[in-house]
C-alpha cells in the first residue's frame, strides 16, 4: 500500500513538472519570437507607423502594398489573421486580436475582384508567412468586395484556413458590381470584373468562381464561418449574397454563425463591439505551430 502511494505522489509531482516545463517553454517561444528579424533575414524592406499603438512593417511583396502589424508578444504558433479589403477600417477586432497576440496581415488585391490572379498573389504573400513561421492556418476576413477573394483562396487552399470571417461580403459578382438584382451595382467596376475574369456577361452567370460555388472544398476542410451582415443592404444585398452562403453552407454540414444587424446597410462594417466575433475565432482557431520550434528559429538570427 506504501508503495502505491508512492507511486502515485511520484506521478503526481512528474506531471506537475512537466507542466510546468511546458509552460516555460511556451513563455519562452512567445517571447523570442521575432518577425522583424526574420522579415530582414528574408530580404524584405520594410518602414515602420503606428497601428493603433502596435507597430505597423509597410512594404512591397510580389508587387503588392502590404502590411504586417504586430502584437506586443506572438501567441503560442504565431496566429494570425488575413485582412483582404478596407486595411484599418473599424479595427476594433485587429486590435482585440493584437491583444491576443496574433499578428495582422494585408495583402492588396482589391483591385482583381478575387479573379485567379489575386488567388497567385496571395499564394505568394502566403509563402512569406511561412517564412517568417507563422501558423500554418490563417483566418481570413473578408469585406465589402473582400468575399471574393477570401473565398477564392479559402477554396484552392481549404487546409490553410482555420476560420473565414466575412463582413457584408460580395459572394456572388453579379450582384454586385453586376448590379443584376435588388442592388444598382457599378457600371465601372463591373467592366473591370469581367475583364479581370476574362468573360461576358453572360458567361459571368453562375461562374464556377462566385464564392456562391466554392464551398465544397471549404466544407469538406471543416472550416467554421462567421458573417456579420446588414439585412437592410443596398449595395450587397443580403438575400443575394450571405443569405445563399449560409443556407448552402449548412446543407454541406458546415459550420456557419451568422450575425444579421437588422436596420443596418452595407456600412457600418464589423460590431462595435467586437467579442462575439472575437469569441467564435478564438474557440474554432486551434493554432497549429509549425515544425519549427519558434524560438530555436529566432536564435539562429
Amino acid at each position: 500500500m506504501d508503495n502505491g502511494r508512492f507511486l502515485l505522489k511520484r506521478l503526481v509531482m512528474l506531471y506537475l513538472m512537466m507542466g510546468m516545463l511546458y509552460a516555460a517553454v511556451a513563455e519562452r517561444s512567445r517571447s523570442a519570437y521575432d518577425v522583424e528579424a526574420l522579415m530582414k533575414k528574408a530580404g524584405i524592406h520594410y518602414t515602420q507607423s503606428d497601428y493603433h499603438g502596435f507597430t505597423r512593417l509597410d512594404f512591397k511583396y510580389a508587387e503588392r502594398d502590404c502590411h504586417i502589424v504586430k502584437p506586443k508578444a506572438a501567441a503560442e504558433g504565431v496566429p494570425w489573421i488575413w485582412r483582404a479589403r478596407f486595411f484599418g477600417k473599424e479595427p476594433q477586432l485587429e486590435i482585440a486580436l493584437l491583444k491576443q497576440g496574433y499578428h495582422v496581415t494585408y495583402c492588396d488585391v482589391a483591385a482583381f475582384f478575387g479573379c485567379p490572379e489575386a488567388v497567385g498573389y496571395w499564394d505568394a504573400f502566403y509563402q512569406l508567412t511561412q517564412k517568417l513561421n507563422f501558423s500554418t492556418q490563417a483566418v481570413l476576413e473578408g469585406m465589402s468586395r473582400g468575399g471574393l477573394i477570401v473565398y477564392n483562396w479559402a477554396a484552392k487552399n481549404p487546409e490553410k484556413v482555420a476560420v473565414i470571417y466575412a463582413d457584408a461580403p460580395v459572394c456572388d459578382f453579379n450582384s454586385w458590381p453586376g448590379g443584376k438584382g435588388k442592388g444598382k451595382g457599378s457600371k465601372n467596376n463591373w467592366k473591370k470584373c469581367l475583364a479581370r475574369y476574362k468573360i461576358t456577361e453572360e458567361e459571368a452567370k453562375n461562374h464556377k468562381l462566385l464564392p456562391i460555388n466554392l464551398l465544397v472544398p471549404i466544407a469538406k476542410a471543416e472550416v467554421p464561418i462567421i458573417h456579420v451582415s446588414g439585412l437592410a443592404d443596398k449595395v450587397v444585398p443580403f438575400d443575394e449574397n450571405g443569405a445563399i452562403i449560409e443556407a448552402r453552407y449548412k446543407a454541406l454540414g458546415g459550420t456557419i454563425k451568422m450575425i444579421n444587424k437588422e436596420d443596418c446597410g452595407h456600412h457600418p462594417h464589423s460590431l462595435k463591439d467586437p467579442t462575439p466575433i472575437l469569441e467564435f475565432i478564438l474557440k474554432h482557431n486551434v493554432t497549429k505551430s509549425n515544425s519549427k520550434e519558434i524560438h530555436n528559429h529566432s536564435q539562429k538570427e
